[in-house]
């Protein structure tokens, strides 16, 4: 009963007010060569006893223990306990869309909370209660960005996210917004001539991310004045948000869409996330997403209401401004409580932690001719791109995974130029040291291996 919830009995009586006896009867209208008469080929049923030891069988093929140095777009962050004890409460577990603020007052708040430490951390006026993720609030950014300007162009630097680019294409593609992308200079970032040229009267903006995918913070200053001059917008992506714990603000920008995953949300093989999208207060009406505003009751008690934007309107495709007719709530949630936890303070010296931790890895592995950094010229958080002179990326992964380490992402398919020995290297809070000289070591290794077979490659 516990899992088929009609008895035989039930099942009888059923089949009588209907007036057939049996299944057999109820199914008699099919043809008798189409009817399915033995059992089905599948493994006998199993007590709950022997599912949990199943499970723990697999679960014991899991590799665990590993050091970890990737990072390009998801990083492993401390998750401090207080976050699953919050979110795991049932009015925010179970809440749905608060539409009536007389009962999700907590929820609302929440995310009016949320909200304002968005805009605290990206120096923007605006923000609203969350998106999926980074790649579609950029692909939405720019989408927000035709409105307001009445352009239909794009210009994007290749030093955004690859995975970002390939989204905002296929949102590009059927919103029929032609773009442009903007190759980056030997200190790894954007080319300021090249981004001046490919803007035009058309350009309704320009996207870039920062710091950028070889973990290089971008001039946003210079690259504002450049957009605004020939009247575009600027996006400033931003993928790794604790680097907003020491790197100024793009105050600059026009919008910001950020990643919001290192905020307390676990990788989880790639989702859920939590993207977001600020702006300055003029763009307001045209920020897609749903947008929690301050009120007071008819008491002129502090209260909260969704604002400006309702479903409805995302349903009606000619007026809506943005496809996405719901939010990342309680994912958001894991951010707010995450940022209540640590303050001001605590991100500061969060961030500092990931740019001490990244500066010794680099220093480690880049302690022989085996490898350098590349894109020194720029200042950088918590990734960089290592070049070996020695093995390929692929190669040195695999000496690096026999040592339970989990080296940089290879980055020849979306960068042939850098050569198939570039990887980007990444270190957080939760990189030991003991780990990054463990690595140090095999990369290190690799070029006696390597000398000895005539493999050199640079």
């Amino acid at each position: 009963m516990r899992y088929l919830p009609k008895s035989p009995a039930d099942r009888q009586e059923m089949l009588a007010e209907i007036g057939v006896a049996s299944i057999d009867d109820l199914f008699s209208t099919i043809p008798a060569e189409y009817q399915f008469k033995r059992d089905l080929a599948i493994p006998r049923q199993h007590g709950e006893s022997e599912i949990i030891d199943k499970f723990r069988e697999y679960a014991n093929q899991n590799a665990t223990g590993y050091a970890s140095f990737l990072g390009a777009g998801v990083y492993r962050h401390y998750r401090p306990v207080l976050i699953d004890t919050v979110v795991s409460r049932g009015e925010f577990l179970t809440s749905y869309t608060p539409y009536q603020p007389e009962i999700s007052q907590g929820t609302l708040q929440a995310m009016f909370e949320f909200q304002t430490m968005i805009c605290e951390l990206t120096g923007m006026e605006i923000a609203n209660a969350s998106m999926y993720d980074g790649s579609t609030g950029a692909a939405e950014a720019i989408m927000m960005a035709v409105r307001v300007t009445g352009r239909d162009g794009a210009v994007i630097a290749r030093t955004v996210h690859p995975e970002y680019r390939e989204v905002v294409a296929t949102y590009a593609l059927h919103q029929e917004i032609p773009t442009t992308e903007v190759g980056y200079g030997e200190n790894g970032r954007v080319d300021l001539a090249a981004l001046d040229a490919a803007i035009t009267d058309n350009t309704a903006c320009v996207l870039i991310q920062s710091p950028n995918f070889f973990g290089t913070i971008e001039d946003v200053a210079a690259i504002a004045d450049i957009a605004h001059k020939k009247g575009a917008l600027l996006i400033v992506s931003i993928a790794e948000a604790v680097s907003l714990g020491i790197v100024r603000p793009p105050a600059e920008a026009d919008i910001v869409s950020l990643e919001a995953q290192s905020f307390g949300v676990a990788p989880s093989y790639g989702g859920p996330f939590c993207g977001v999208i600020a702006c300055k207060e003029k763009f307001l009406r045209q920020m897609p997403g749903r947008i929690v505003g301050e009120t007071k009751d008819m008491d002129g008690k502090r209260g909260f209401v969704l604002t400006l934007s309702t479903r409805e309107q995302h349903i009606r495709r000619e007026k809506a401004t943005s496809n996405i007719c719901t939010n990342q709530a309680l994912v958001a949630m894991m951010t707010t409580v995450f940022l209540t936890v640590y303050g001001r303070e605590g991100m500061k010296d969060l961030a500092v932690q990931n740019l001490a931790k990244a500066s010794y890895l680099k220093k480690v592995l880049t302690g022989s001719q085996a490898a350098k950094s590349l894109f020194d010229g720029a200042p950088q958080f918590h990734e960089f791109v290592l070049q070996t002179s020695s093995a390929d990326a692929e190669k040195l992964n695999e000496l690096l995974l026999e040592k339970k380490i989990i080296g940089g992402l290879p980055l020849a398919k979306w960068y042939p130029e850098l050569g198939s020995n570039a990887t980007l290297w990444c270190a957080t809070e939760l990189t030991t040291r003991a780990q990054m000289d463990e690595a140090a070591k095999v990369v290190h290794s690799t070029w006696s291996v390597y000398e000895d077979r005539g493999l050199i490659t640079l």
